[in-house]
């Protein structure tokens, strides 16, 4: 009798400041935990779809998207696509997500649409025997009902950080919305962690950013910083993930570290639950 597989974690990746590599981020994150083995889905919940345009989905592919999904038009099953990445999926997102919030507010279960795709979705993985060990949800850069969706759904949130001067800024609105989430909606929602992104080694800035979040912070940063790094940037101009558009370049490797330190996490907070 062959072992089912268990069920994913989920990820919310999140920060209500925008430009600080989140998207960056869910893709890359999504692509190096494929390249070493795991089997990772990224949901766009962003209107954006920078995610989407990132793993090489043009918008007129898109037939069916998340806002389908919440919307409950289609099954999350349904609107997956594969990307050039073995391993690794994604679930993509139209403009039409825009509209979502006026349309589901009037709904009782508004904040759980995407936790009830999902857990769907994993029932019947389970029984295909072709389940997910990850899947990562790429929030849009507001803390509105999308995020709230997303944060719903997640066992942790995992916060971008850019190493500028207002870094810390705004962090404890969204520690504030996590503990709210948590206490209403989500009490399992952990702070999986904080990853520091756009680090320039040149800029004295960088650094001391770094020491102040990681004194602020503490064991919730990760050791992995990515760096400010022009082949990450590049890379989704030509719809690919920037370890397929450069694996050795600086910002791939980082990427590939946090991946690691991520399963290494998991393994820690499975021992303890132990």
């Amino acid at each position: 009798m062959s072992m089912l597989p268990e069920s994913p974690r989920v990820l919310a990746l999140a920060n209500q400041k925008g430009g600080v590599g989140k998207t960056t981020t869910a893709i890359n994150l999504g692509t190096a935990l494929a390249a070493i083995g795991e089997r990772v889905l990224v949901i766009d919940l962003d209107p954006q779809g920078n995610a989407s345009t990132g793993l090489g989905i043009e918008r007129r592919d898109r037939g069916l998207s998340t806002y389908d999904v919440l919307c409950g038009d289609c099954s999350l099953d349904e609107a997956i696509k594969s990307t050039a990445v073995p391993r690794l999926w994604v679930a993509p997102s139209t403009m039409d997500l825009l509209g979502l919030e006026l349309e589901i507010a009037a709904s009782s279960d508004r904040a759980f649409r995407l936790r009830k795709a999902i857990e769907r979705f994993v029932h019947s993985r389970l029984q295909e025997e072709v389940g997910f060990t990850y899947v990562l949800v790429d929030c849009p850069p507001s803390l509105n009902l999308l995020t709230i969706n997303a944060l719903s759904a997640s066992h942790s949130i995992l916060v971008p950080l850019q190493c500028e001067f207002f870094a810390l800024e705004g962090l404890s609105q969204l520690l504030s919305t996590v503990e709210q989430v948590r206490t209403a909606l989500n009490p399992e929602l952990t702070i999986h962690g904080i990853v520091l992104t756009m680090y320039d080694s040149r800029n004295n800035l960088s650094s001391q950013v770094v020491a102040d979040v990681r004194e602020t912070m503490g064991d919730a940063v990760y050791e992995t910083i990515i760096p400010r790094n022009v082949r990450i940037s590049e890379a989704p101009s030509y719809g690919k993930p920037a370890l397929l558009y450069d694996l050795k370049c600086a910002g791939s490797q980082a990427y590939l570290r946090l991946a690691s330190e991520i399963i290494q996490r998991e393994r820690e907070l499975r021992r303890i639950a132990a």
